[in-house]
């Protein structure tokens, strides 16, 4: 593939096995056609919605087992959507949301490697402020992320997204591994109306790898 290297990693979750398609590493730049610079996205940042990380497999798990039924379900900044494809083959209702211009055909791929049905995918910019952007994305009853609070400006611009794509009774489950944000993401969600429960995530992955973070769930 022009420009960047990938390889395809077989993962268990809940004993099945997913296939999944992802950059070799996480050193990688490529923005022939401007598409990463003209939405901000910095070089530094590229590779990051490629790789499958920690986090995304502890949400992957807990989605294993989540209600879902009668749910409209939203996965934002999805990068290899990973939590989505688990919800899509138990038949939920499900949106996958990201910035990165390449996560819609790394999706894609992903859902004919492992037999499943198209998926939804919506664009999310956060950093705007606008009510009417992102008129084709509607509001969800269960809006899902994992390790989305890494950069300082992210909590504010994260929670007011959430707040214009929430339905009234919407639940909001965030997997964080303790980054520094979340105290900041927790009070800006208050500001919108939701109150924070938060539980340990503490669990060992299917890989052998120790997991240590956090689970934020939003209600209002």
């Amino acid at each position: 593939m022009p420009g960047y290297q990938v390889r395809t990693e077989t993962l268990q979750l809940g004993g099945d096995d997913w296939h999944i398609r992802r950059l070799i590493d996480d050193q990688q730049y490529t923005d022939t056609d401007h598409r990463a610079a003209d939405m901000g996205l910095p070089p530094s940042g590229w590779s990051h919605f490629g790789q499958v990380w920690p986090s995304s497999r502890v949400l992957a798990l807990a989605m294993l087992t989540y209600p879902l039924d009668g749910l409209r379900v939203l996965e934002i900044g999805a990068g290899l959507a990973l939590a989505s494809l688990v919800m899509h083959r138990r038949g939920a209702d499900v949106t996958v949301s990201d910035w990165h211009p390449l996560t819609e055909e790394f999706l894609g791929h992903n859902l004919r490697l492992n037999e499943l049905g198209p998926l939804p995918y919506e664009a999310g910019n956060w950093e705007s402020t606008a009510a009417t952007d992102n008129p084709a994305l509607g509001r969800f009853d269960l809006i899902v992320g994992s390790d989305l609070l890494y950069e300082r400006q992210q909590p504010a611009q994260l929670a007011a997204f959430i707040f214009r794509h929430a339905t009234p009774a919407a639940v909001v489950i965030i997997v964080d591994p303790d980054r520094g944000n979340r105290a900041a993401f927790g009070r800006d969600m208050a500001a919108m109306g939701f109150a924070l429960h938060i539980a340990p995530a503490d669990r060992t992955l299917e890989d052998g790898v120790a997991y240590k973070g956090r689970f934020l769930t939003f209600t209002r």
